[in-house]
């Protein structure tokens, strides 16, 4: 059952029968497992119970890296290796990483949350809604501030667009409030939360609008 079939939940006890799924797409370098990294402290503060599925090519490199972090238990990460475009996995046959996530659903009953990481893609990844019930798409700033105006799929279709490495912006030659001023613009008042994942600027924004959208929590 999707988590956008469930009924409404009354009272603070209630929760989703089965974990909510979450994408968390871009393109290389933009920071999808920093952010990662930066969001499990702050999941776990909140006692929100989840586990993670990276996807890489033909390696479990940001699996690894999330296992050896100390930020997580290693047995609540998961690895899909693609073996192809990385946007097959997760959108033309997401088939893998369903099963990933219902391994560790198995594995940890009461799981709330799961975070399935793509590998890196282009602008026009998107996630299958078999396969997640929400999903964010990264950009960072070092790409440019044309990303926005390309209109790409990932940029326009997604729940929540995060620009990351704001920092960089005046290092990189780009102006960032025209920046964000246009991606609201091109994404119609859907959601766009500026961050840092490095120093944690935007952190807690994000982890609000997750819960928000599938954890019923305000």
């Amino acid at each position: 059952m999707s988590v956008h079939e469930l009924p409404p939940l009354v009272g603070a006890e209630a929760r989703p029968s089965v974990a909510a799924r979450i994408g968390i797409g871009g393109p290389v370098g933009s920071g999808k497992t920093a952010l990662i990294e930066a969001l499990i402290p702050v999941l776990q503060k909140r006692g929100i119970d989840f586990a993670v599925v990276t996807n890489d090519l033909v390696t479990k490199e940001d699996a690894e890296r999330l296992r050896r972090s100390g930020l997580i238990d290693p047995a609540r990460v998961s690895a899909v290796e693609a073996g192809a475009c990385p946007h097959t996995v997760i959108r033309e046959d997401p088939t893998l990483n369903i099963a990933a996530g219902d391994d560790l659903e198995a594995k940890f009953p009461g799981l709330e949350l799961i975070l399935f990481e793509s590998g890196g893609d282009n602008l026009a990844s998107t996630f299958s809604l078999d396969l997640v019930d929400w999903w964010i798409f990264v950009i960072d700033v070092a790409g440019g501030d044309d990303i926005p105006r390309k209109k790409g799929p990932g940029v326009l279709k997604c729940d929540l667009l995060v620009v990351n490495k704001v920092d960089l912006a005046p290092h990189v030659g780009v102006a960032l409030e025209p920046m964000l001023a246009e991606a609201q613009r091109v994404r119609a008042g859907k959601p766009v939360i500026a961050t840092n994942a490095r120093s944690g600027l935007g952190v807690d924004a994000i982890a609000d609008a997750i819960s928000s959208a599938v954890l019923f929590r305000a």
